[in-house]
């Protein structure tokens, strides 16, 4: 297949108030030109309804019906969405015939990893039937649901785009990709045939959830607060005998999996101080399940850019942590040019999860198709 333009959509669980659209051009295996890149805004009603339906779906815990409330923020969601891939093509002077497929990852609500004796469940809200309708395009989405079902964890998806990205540089196993997001995720390719990813821990949820609880903001900005305090070493110690540090891959965890209580009754700077430093201590055990340990992480996902943690990873993870930009690449972008990567792979129904990622039984196409 001739490789295509496509573009990736993808908000986060931080809710940060933003949708990255991301356009490439790709035949599913490797990019061959990265388009343009942007963040669009979306209003503050739909951030309140999408934090609504966070806490809602937290109740629900895949018990019963789903709440009604669901229906209602995954159309508001998906208008607001094709409105950005409709604004971004305008603005690139592009027309939506130039768009062979947009990747729709979705909005997360709830994701509840496999258990011995119990596949998992996963939900994210977007209706990629509306959005063809509305673009007049091919839609790819409901990228983890298939994986689930299969009796994978359904994340992390983006191992095989990550790996995409170390092959363009030539690296081998000296090298991985480290995300993050709400929580944490890493890749590691041998530089041959294996691909290996997981999520290591939480990374920016907590913070930014701690910070919320103390009304000192959104977010540790340029992780002052964190600089600025002095981490509780017994409590961290405590934290770090959580079972899912020592626990094989593949795994995955939910936002909520791992929540500001770890920093519960300290004050800003010492809080965000023990949960900098556990995200940073969690991503070292990570790394130290794989077959190589890794010497250099490629770090990307909008915690790169919290001076704390880069300053920590080399301490606690004993790595080197160097930025996206370093590399050449788009660290705000890669999440969403990830899933216009596997719209593509949808198209020509290759695979997009595997056994060293997710735990499927094997290699698994996914994803369904509108338009």
């Amino acid at each position: 297949m001739n490789p295509i333009w496509a573009i990736g959509l993808m908000t986060g669980t931080v809710l940060d108030g933003n949708i990255d659209v991301a356009l490439i051009r790709t035949d599913g295996e490797t990019v061959s030109e990265f388009g343009a890149y942007t963040l669009a805004p979306y209003g503050e009603d739909l951030r309140n309804l999408l934090v609504e339906t966070l806490d809602t779906a937290r109740k629900w815990n895949f018990e019963g019906p789903e709440p009604a409330i669901f229906a209602k923020a995954e159309e508001a969601l998906t208008r607001a969405q094709s409105q950005a891939v409709l604004d971004f093509v305008h603005a690139e002077g592009l027309a939506m015939s130039d768009i062979g497929i947009v990747g729709f990852h979705g909005q997360s609500v709830l994701h509840r990893a496999p258990q011995p004796g119990r596949i998992g469940a996963t939900r994210q809200l977007g209706n990629g039937d509306l959005m063809a309708q509305i673009l007049g395009t091919r839609v790819a989405y409901d990228f983890r649901s298939a994986d689930v079902a299969a009796g994978g964890q359904g994340a992390p998806l983006s191992a095989i785009y990550h790996a995409a990205l170390l092959k363009s540089l030539g690296t081998g196993g000296e090298t991985a990709v480290l995300n993050l997001g709400g929580v944490a995720n890493v890749t590691w390719w041998d530089g041959a045939d294996t691909v290996i990813a997981f999520d290591t821990g939480p990374a920016n949820a907590p913070i930014n959830d701690f910070v919320k609880s103390l009304d000192r903001g959104d977010m540790d900005r340029d992780g002052a607060l964190a600089l600025a305090g002095t981490v509780d070493e017994a409590r961290l110690a405590e934290l770090l005998k959580h079972p899912y540090m020592t626990a094989p891959w593949p795994k995955s965890l939910d936002r909520f999996d791992f929540t500001a209580d770890m920093a519960s009754g300290m004050d800003a700077e010492n809080g965000a101080a023990l949960l900098t430093a556990f995200t940073s201590s969690a991503v070292g055990r990570g790394l130290d399940l794989l077959p190589r340990r890794p010497e250099r992480l490629i770090v990307c996902g909008g915690g790169r850019r919290n001076p704390a943690i880069m300053a920590v990873l080399p301490q606690r993870a004993g790595v080197e942590a160097v930025p996206a930009e370093s590399v050449g690449w788009r660290g705000d972008a890669i999440e969403a040019e990830c899933f216009a990567f596997l719209a593509v792979r949808v198209l020509r129904n290759l695979p997009i999860s595997f056994p060293t990622t997710t735990g499927a039984p094997r290699p698994l196409t996914g994803g369904r198709l509108a338009g």
